[in-house]
């Protein structure tokens, strides 16, 4: 079954308890990861941060793996590198984590289709590019304006 992309994107945010694995160690910057990680923080989510290289990102504690967050997420946004995305989406399946989204802004992003339909296989709604900073209540004028161009060119899905 399928469903609208703005409707995926209203359900993934309606999450409260949100990972975001892929934060860089380096705070700030145009790294996809952190300036989700940051976005959510700002607006009152539970979000946590995963590296499996880092203690602290973003001046709090990170979590080298999704397992290993204290009460769990009911989401995950994966901002790794697309070869790393089929494991984090195995950890996911594995913990019962049943919405992803797999960031992808004007780059080549965190999107593996590999790991994607792995999810969907497992019954995971998996958003398969554009970035939560896209769409209410998370979002910004700018990133809404590059949704509307990389929806254009076939960048973010239109049906999830």
């Amino acid at each position: 079954m399928t469903v609208p992309m703005k409707e995926a994107a209203s359900e993934f945010l309606s999450k409260k308890r949100i990972a975001v694995a892929g934060v860089s160690r380096e705070s700030g910057g145009a790294h996809g990861g952190n300036p989700v990680y940051l976005r959510l923080r700002d607006r009152g989510y539970d979000v946590y941060a995963v590296n499996p290289n880092a203690d602290r990102v973003e001046g709090d504690d990170a979590y080298p793996n999704l397992g290993t967050i204290p009460g769990g997420v009911e989401a995950v946004v994966i901002a790794t590198h697309p070869k790393v995305a089929p494991a984090v989406m195995e950890e996911c399946i594995k913990l019962g984590i049943n919405h992803v989204w797999m960031h992808r802004g004007p780059g080549g992003g965190s999107v593996s289709h590999e790991a994607a339909e792995m999810g969907r296989e497992a019954g995971v709604q998996v958003i398969e590019g554009g970035c939560p900073l896209m769409y209410d209540p998370t979002g910004d004028v700018g990133h809404k304006v590059l949704r509307g161009v990389l929806s254009m060119v076939g960048r973010i899905p239109k049906q999830v």
